[in-house]
């Protein structure tokens, strides 16, 4: 046995060219065998991203103030204030500063509805030009965009519908589910002339750092 083993070493020391070319067939008869059985694995492309699912992780965003609203659509582009007060008084003077977010509804980034006032004005001139921060949100139509800008990012919403609303209609009614905005267009936070209310749902978040 011993003697058979080393004669088997032997032949391929003393017949190294003979052994080559029989290693080398058998294993091009073993590939073509594979590969008619279609069981070879698939080559991995340079430019494959092998990504891991079990180590992906939600990306929560946290909840923002909004600074700044804008829809090109209908020119709106202003400034967005966030008081922390529900007076009435004080929210009619934040609103000559621009827009003004009510301090109960939602941050951006939260679950719910932000709900943003904003002053519109048909006076062809005024002195402070944030009387007319929302004209022209009645002309907004469904499926333009609304942007509204924390100081990191832009969160970009769809406009779901548009409508005036009753004269005497004091509340307006927010979602709680789902990422929602709504604007809210009138002469002052204890108007009772009818006013303009636009709702959107948001549709993506993008970081102004990119």
């Amino acid at each position: 046995m011993e003697r058979n083993k080393h004669g088997v070493v032997g032949g391929i020391v003393r017949h190294p060219v003979s052994f080559g070319v029989s290693f080398i067939l058998l294993f091009t008869l073993t590939f073509m065998v594979l590969a008619a059985a279609d069981v070879l694995p698939e080559p991995i492309s340079s430019n494959d991203t092998v990504v891991d699912e079990t180590s992906e992780e939600e990306v929560v965003t946290n909840p923002e103030f909004p600074v700044r609203i804008a829809a090109p659509a209908v020119g709106v582009n202003a400034t967005v204030s966030n008081p922390a007060s529900t007076n009435i008084a004080a929210l009619d003077t934040a609103l000559l500063t621009g827009a003004v977010r009510y301090p109960t509804t939602a941050k951006l980034g939260e679950e719910g509805t932000v709900l943003i006032f904003g002053h519109s004005s048909r006076i062809p001139v005024v002195h402070n030009q944030n009387y007319k921060a929302f004209n022209n949100i009645q002309n907004l139509k469904k499926g333009d965009t609304v942007s509204v800008f924390s100081a990191t990012a832009e969160y970009r919403y769809k406009v779901e519908s548009v409508r005036v609303a009753n004269a005497n209609e004091d509340v307006v009614q927010l979602a709680q589910r789902g990422k929602h905005l709504v604007l809210v267009t009138c002469d002052s936070f204890t108007s009772k002339s009818s006013r303009f209310v636009v709702t959107a749902e948001l549709v993506g978040t993008y970081s102004l750092a990119n």
